[in-house]
């Protein structure tokens, strides 16, 4: 529920209060998205809330569309950040493993557990970090004359997590699962 209410209902809430103002001003509106919002592949409330950035913007962007009023969005992949911070990370999914009642650890099964272990450090030991990647989209959305409607940031973002949110489905799940 807090990643809702920050990622997704937070987006909602300013954007709407300010959107008189940026429609008098025939302004822009930029919203942070993931990669997430395209292809979801952990659990929990981010790729929920960064696919309700997507919507919301995607019908913002086509109502305001006749005031004048440009909406973009930035879809990040994944960049060193303190939130990503391997030791943090790892930290915080230890502690949610050893809260998880002993009925679900069983049936889930301490093999799984650690397989995923396993793969979400590596991918956390391969985390972009060029941040300005991503703050040069959100330039270029902001001061454009003609912005693009979405901007990936990431050589993962552009080649791994894109083109495989347009794979089939059975695809996509095998290769999430197994990578």
């Amino acid at each position: 529920m807090k990643v809702l209410n920050v990622n997704l209902l937070g987006t909602i809430d300013v954007t709407l209060k300010l959107l008189p103002l940026i429609r008098r001003a025939q302004g822009r509106v930029v919203n942070m998205s993931s990669i997430c919002g395209r292809l979801a592949f952990n659990g929990g409330g981010y790729c929920i809330s960064k696919y309700g950035v997507e919507s919301f913007s995607d019908s913002l962007r086509r109502e305001m569309a006749s005031f004048g009023v440009k909406v973009c969005v930035v879809e990040p992949g994944y960049f060193k950040t303190p939130i990503t911070n391997p030791v943090v990370r790892i930290t915080n999914l230890e502690k949610v493993w050893e809260k998880v009642p002993e009925e679900i650890r069983r049936s889930y099964g301490q093999e799984n557990y650690e397989a995923f272990h396993s793969r979400y450090l590596t991918r956390l030991e391969k985390l972009n970090p060029k941040i300005h990647l991503v703050t040069d989209c959100i330039e270029h959305a902001l001061t454009a004359v003609y912005p693009q409607t979405r901007y990936s940031a990431g050589w993962d973002a552009k080649l791994f997590f894109l083109p495989l949110s347009y794979c089939p489905t059975a695809l996509a799940d095998f290769i999430l699962t197994k990578c």
